[in-house]
């Protein structure tokens, strides 16, 4: 029992908490190199009079300060969610103490205005809509897997491909639910800053790669099976792997390691922007672009070199295949082109933009789906077929319920 004590007691290791070395550090500068940012601002005072002392609050060294007066100073950038352009303020009363808060008997700093209530309940919406967003991205995606492995005779490559897509998008969506829901929503655990935070980030901006690479695995398909068409669907299918799952893992070790022994970029999770992001960007802003190429090619091959024959049926779903890509690329495209064009902080368009691009990105998923499964023919007419038998079997059943029924009456009746 003791002993069960004595190891719930030391499951917090200080020393090795990042938090408590940054205060541990702030308050030895406060108290030994004279480090403060504090200051007394437009009041006057009689420098005969007493005077509050140096202190450090838990976050802010404040300098001595003169009784009556007012001390301001920025508010800590490094606590999440406060901002650093505004100013926290902490009174010394008229006898040369600092004042002490009614409500709990503690010397108490003002920190209520460094946060901005209006512009945290804003983001506090555009989290909730990416989290509503992917949620019903998830559930259409999930659903399309189900029906592309229950119709076993929808499996060909470019069915496959949707899978992969499918569940890269589905696993990326998730992983960024959870992000939100234990990182963005949790101001402790981005203090705190713990590795398996920043694993989740790495693990996400992996899957968020392999939905961009798996989308240019579905412009190449189309693009070898029109244009080359030589080439076997086994053979495509392994290299298909090999970019899609393969090519995203080195793009993302990379950017992981990158920003690893980039100075300040792996604090607060790896939520504060770092130009490592253009590891990820600019090969994801490449396959965009060549698959847009692709399809324009695959288009053009569609429109004048393909004439009506017996095998017309998988020629239209090849029209509208590529009718879907070309739908799509510029969609997910459409994100990273908004990046540059992104209003400034507390513009008239910033809010606008933030809105926009929460719902264009969280349910890009969604626009899978229903581009690649709820509208595609093939799925439709599995669909109808099993719908069709489905009614069939139970008008079945139904009518030797009945015909069973009459048959005992009858059979009553003789017997008496």
């Amino acid at each position: 029992m003791q002993n069960s004590t004595l190891n719930r007691t030391r499951v917090f290791d200080y020393e090795n908490d990042p938090t408590y070395q940054l205060l541990s550090g702030l308050r030895k500068n406060c108290f030994t190199d004279n480090v403060t940012h504090s200051t007394v601002v437009g009041d006057t005072y009689n420098e005969n009079d007493g005077w509050c002392p140096r202190v450090f609050d838990g976050f802010s060294c404040w300098d001595e300060t003169p009784a009556s007066t007012t001390a301001f100073q920025p508010c800590p950038e490094f606590i999440v969610g406060f901002d650093p352009r505004r100013f926290a303020y902490k009174k010394c009363t008229e006898n040369g103490t600092w004042y002490v808060n009614p409500n709990n008997n503690k010397h108490w700093t003002n920190y209520t205005t460094c946060v901005d209530v209006e512009d945290l309940n804003f983001r506090t919406i555009i989290n909730s809509i990416y989290v509503v967003g992917y949620s019903i991205s998830v559930a259409a995606l999930v659903l399309s897997i189900i029906i592309f492995l229950y119709f076993r005779s929808l499996l060909c490559t470019r069915i496959r491909i949707h899978i992969h897509l499918f569940s890269s998008f589905a696993i990326s969506n998730i992983l960024w639910i959870v992000w939100y829901r234990t990182v963005v929503d949790k101001v402790v655990v981005v203090q705190n800053n713990r590795e398996w935070c920043q694993l989740l980030h790495i693990v996400t901006h992996y899957f968020m790669i392999t939905s961009y690479l798996w989308m240019f695995c579905e412009a190449l398909h189309l693009h070898i099976a029109l244009v080359v068409v030589f080439v076997k669907d086994e053979v495509a299918m392994r290299w298909f792997i090999v970019l899609g799952w393969g090519i995203s893992l080195i793009i993302t070790m990379i950017y992981a390691t990158v920003r690893y022994f980039t100075p300040g970029a792996i604090e607060r999770c790896w939520m504060d922007h770092s130009d490592t992001i253009w590891i990820i960007v600019i090969p994801v802003g490449i396959s965009l672009m060549v698959s847009f190429i692709f399809l324009i090619n695959v288009v053009r091959v569609l429109l004048t070199k393909l004439h009506p024959t017996p095998n017309q049926q998988a020629s239209m779903a090849a029209k509208k295949a590529a009718r879907a890509a070309l739908i799509l690329i510029p969609l997910f495209g459409l994100h990273f082109i908004l990046i540059p064009l992104r209003p400034l902080p507390e513009s008239p368009g910033e809010k606008l933009y933030q809105v926009a691009s929460a719902l264009l990105t969280s349910l890009q998923g969604l626009c899978v789906a229903i581009l690649f499964c709820f509208t595609n023919h093939d799925v439709m007419t599995a669909t109808k077929t099993y719908m069709s038998r489905f009614r069939r079997a139970n008008e079945a059943i139904a009518m030797t319920g009945v015909t069973g029924g009459e048959s005992l009456m009858n059979t009553k009746d003789h017997v008496v």
